[in-house]
């Protein structure tokens, strides 16, 4: 209603406009003097301007008429389209520059726009593998997914907008929470065209959230291929992904599938933590302990971490202190300064009743690197020298407001998760889960502290005291019966 009533106003203005100009010509002096071949012709300023419009309109006819009969001209000798593209020249101006003004529109966030914009060019161009496309667009972001959907449907219907119409239907499906259908529509995708960066990342994504390690090792081999994905970076994810295979065979109870896989895994990235694990429990339960020490040693020369200590434990379970902590000591060798190894031999240490050197090994690292951990082996060092009861609760007390060192945590989303997962529970991103200390712990202790155990051997003797600290326990009791286990 007020356009139009705005439109009503601007046609009388321009009706005045012109009233009030033809006025003033009448009455003005002066005008336009011709002299041709000895006659003289004179035109007031009137007449001047009428014949000046009229000059203007007669070339452009001339131009007109000339193309025609170029195109004429051209038709007689043999060019049988000439004629149709001189008339269809107008049309395709008119949809072009629609077209370009629809995507302006599109790209300015004017989503009716772009649609009316994209019907007009549709009007005169008659190409709807290109108009279908901008229209598609606009529905979404004007938020007519029905609309949308509609003309992805009718650009599978065109070969060459095929791909396109999928991956409309795909996102939309995604967007949805419908993960199956959108999975089998980025396989579709993805054979048409198997280079599309895009669309490998997103069947990669759905397929490991499936937990279909095998399709997706081969959609990442495809990523590889085509040099989406670098080299070592493939290296790395593939063994991600052989892991988690791995894993699934070990929940089957397959036990050669499984040891294979494990042992897959570790060879394709040594540095692993879980991998080398798994390849380690591999190579004990084939009684090959020399293989599964050499997998532990070679991740823990790259990472030291709580779980290789404790797989590596396993190796020897029945040992004594003293030969374990001899045993240990090959293993931190190459990474003595490193804080989990000045722990872990604190604690080894410890069960060998060695505490002014289980106090020098463990140095200022709970000066330097505080966490619950390094206060609980203070405590522990205390009492075994005979502390006083205040002193050991000190230790215990301040472990409760320290840190809990590293954890596994996602460099996505920096979710925190107790264990190592190839998929973050949060984000669900891949392979994104990093040993390191988040900015803030809180939640349960990892293995770290609950390795304690499997380290010293001995069990608590019944009638302990036990002191709880949030997910661990410390037990109040003589030294070599102490355990750190969680609750």
């Amino acid at each position: 209603m007020l356009w139009s009533i705005v439109k009503i106003v601007l046609f009388f203005c321009a009706l005045v406009a012109c009233s009030f100009g033809a006025n003033y010509l009448l009455q003005a002096q002066g005008g336009i003097r011709i002299e041709a071949a000895g006659n003289e012709y004179n035109f007031g300023p009137f007449v001047s301007v009428i014949a000046l419009a009229v000059l203007v309109f007669a070339v452009w006819i001339f131009i007109k008429v000339l193309g025609l009969l170029v195109a004429t001209w051209k038709f007689l000798n043999g060019d049988e389209t000439a004629i149709s593209r001189y008339f269809e020249r107008n049309r395709q101006a008119k949809g072009y520059d629609a077209l370009s003004q629809g995507m302006m529109a599109l790209a300015s966030g004017e989503g009716r726009l772009a649609m009316a914009k994209a019907e007009k060019a549709e009007k005169y161009l008659r190409k709807p593998e290109l108009t279908n496309l901008l229209t598609a667009q606009a529905a979404e972001m004007s938020g007519d997914r029905r609309k949308a959907e509609q003309t992805y449907r009718a650009l599978i219907e065109n070969d060459a907008t095929r791909f396109v119409g999928v991956r409309g239907i795909m996102k939309q499906r995604l967007a949805d929470g419908d993960t199956e259908t959108a999975l089998a529509l980025a396989e579709k995708a993805f054979a048409m065209k198997p280079k599309h960066e895009d669309t490998q990342d997103v069947l990669l994504k759905l397929q490991t959230q499936k937990q279909d390690w095998k399709a997706a090792r081969e959609t990442l081999d495809a990523k590889l291929k085509h040099g989406s994905l670098p080299r070592d970076v493939h290296k790395r994810r593939n063994a991600v992904l052989a892991l988690s295979e791995a894993r699934k065979v070990f929940d089957a109870d397959e036990t050669i599938e499984a040891r294979e896989a494990a042992i897959e895994a570790n060879r394709l990235s040594p540095d692993l933590i879980p991998a080398a694990i798994m390849a380690a429990h591999s190579y004990v339960e084939q009684g090959n302990k020399k293989y599964a020490t050499r997998v532990i040693k070679k991740a823990w020369d790259v990472s030291p971490h709580p779980d290789l200590a404790a797989a590596f434990a396993t190796i020897e379970p029945d040992e004594a202190p003293t030969a374990r902590l001899k045993r240990f000591r090959t293993l931190v060798k190459a990474q003595i300064a490193h804080p989990e190894s000045k722990m872990l031999m604190t604690e080894l240490l410890l069960a060998n009743e060695d505490f002014p050197e289980a106090r020098r090994t463990l140095g200022d690292l709970n000066d330097a690197e505080p966490t619950a951990r390094t206060a609980t082996l203070m405590a522990a060092i205390e009492r075994g020298e005979g502390a006083d009861d205040t002193v050991v609760k000190g230790w215990l007390t301040r472990a409760l407001s320290l840190p809990r060192g590293p954890q596994w945590v996602c460099d996505n989303c920096h979710h925190i998760h107790a264990e190592w997962k190839p998929i973050c529970e949060n984000c669900d991103s891949f392979d994104t889960l990093a040993w390191k200390t988040p900015p803030q712990s809180e939640v349960s202790m990892p293995g770290g502290m609950q390795m304690l155990p499997l380290i010293m051997g001995p069990k608590a003797k019944e009638g302990t005291e036990v002191v709880v600290i949030e997910d661990a326990e410390i037990l109040d009791d003589d030294l070599p019966d102490q355990e750190a286990q969680k609750v």
